[in-house]
């Protein structure tokens, strides 16, 4: 009903603490499926990449976030710094392509803080193995030679032309925004000016190759040091100690818009218990406050799940944080705020479980799930389509919107 034509697929863009696509709000219901491209590298797997479009789009989800990168590991996509599998780049190029063809767009992530597909220690490795006096896996943001590993790749992963549709990456609309890491921690400095100087760095970089496409950093959100008033919002005292600060990192010139995690089962309690669902809706109204008064930016949800490994854990438990979260999203939609959306962590396709970890979600096994991520892409669709950014929610619309999508309790 709301499908874009094929001419109208453009770029995104952002006006003020919105997100745009030919003048029109664009407010976000997607996921994560970091797998994409290992699984398109196989042929025996590659089906999975399109059976997860297929799904996610049938229940209305127009973004994705998924990885750009493993690094020099079995299957990498970067084998040494610089040096690429072609096949492996090829399976990425099949995945932005699927995603075209499906109407989903991506958010590709460059790097990981983590050691699973490399990661950061993977370029300090590299670094070690050109003889270079390494001691810490935070060197990666610091030593000019791997900041030169991480800018070749990219330079590299930007610039390329995808084999399927002859379009090079920092050319298609299919592609939302770069994300410079998957959540970047610097834990050899506290103060975040390590993590500061490489963000600064890395944004202009993307920038300066590719001025076209929204750049976030990745961050899961934590308060630093610059705002002693917002560190009650964290988690835990240990959050403040790892080298991010939310505000701070986001004021850089380059970053368009914020990100942030939520993890109320690894950061508060692994236990299922009470305050995780009024943590939840404390980091998102601080986050989307912050967003507004002090960035001027959207912010994405980009990652958020419950693991089906806690104690405590039912599905019902599940369907109740899932609808938290969209509630507060749909929140500030209303008030034409700066919540513009939510991606799930994390959709599988059928016949993964020996990858789950306790996070996964199969539609076609979840109905109840379904149900509520089709009814938020539905409701966000539609304020889409007939709200123009000027409106803000003032135009005669308004009274017609509230009573369709808010006509039942959430």
């Amino acid at each position: 009903m709301w499908d874009m034509e094929e001419d109208e697929w453009q770029m995104v863009g952002k006006k003020g603490n919105q997100f745009v696509v030919n003048s029109q709000p664009f407010y976000i219901n997607g996921f994560n499926a970091y797998w994409l491209m290992m699984f398109a590298a196989d042929d025996s797997t590659r089906r999975k990449v399109t059976e997860v479009f297929k799904q996610a789009t049938s229940l209305g989800m127009t973004v994705c976030r998924t990885w750009a990168f493993t690094d020099g590991q079995r299957q990498a996509l970067q084998k040494s710094p610089s040096v690429y599998d072609k096949e492996v780049f090829k399976a990425l190029d099949f995945v932005v392509s699927e995603a075209k063809k499906y109407k989903i767009r991506l958010i590709l992530s460059l790097a990981n803080n983590w050691e699973s597909y490399g990661g950061k220690s993977q370029y300090v490795k590299w670094g070690k193995d050109a003889g270079l006096n390494l001691t810490s896996d935070d060197d990666f943001y610091t030593h000019s030679t791997l900041r030169s590993y991480y800018k070749s790749h990219v330079k590299t992963v930007l610039n390329r032309v995808n084999t399927f549709t002859n379009i090079t990456y920092k050319e298609d609309p299919t592609i939302f925004a770069w994300e410079l890491m998957n959540e970047p921690r610097c834990n050899s400095d506290p103060t975040g000016d390590k993590l500061q100087d490489w963000i600064q760095e890395m944004a202009f970089h993307v920038k300066k190759i590719d001025p076209k496409h929204l750049v976030e950093i990745g961050l899961e959100g934590f308060y630093g040091p610059s705002t002693p008033q917002r560190l009650q919002f964290n988690p835990n005292t240990y959050a403040q100690q790892v080298g991010t600060d939310f505000i701070r990192n986001h004021q850089v010139l380059g970053v368009d818009f914020a990100s942030v995690h939520m993890y109320a089962d690894s950061w508060v309690s692994q236990q299922i218990a009470d305050t995780h669902i009024p943590f939840v809706k404390s980091w998102m109204d601080a986050h989307i406050e912050d967003a507004e008064k002090y960035l001027g930016m959207p912010v994405i949800f980009s990652e958020f799940g419950v693991s089906s490994k806690d104690p405590g854990y039912n599905s019902t438990y599940r369907d109740t944080l899932i609808s938290t979260v969209y509630s507060s999203i749909l929140n500030s939609t209303k008030k034409g705020g700066s919540g513009a959306g939510s991606l799930l962590w994390q959709v599988f396709s059928e016949g993964m479980d020996n990858m789950d970890d306790g996070y996964a979600i199969v539609f076609s096994k979840s109905p109840s799930t379904s149900s509520i991520v089709t009814l938020q892409s539905t409701r966000l669709a539609l304020f889409n389509s007939l709200c123009s950014t000027r409106c803000n929610w003032s135009c005669k619309k308004k009274k017609m919107l509230e009573k369709i999508l808010y006509h039942d309790e959430l």
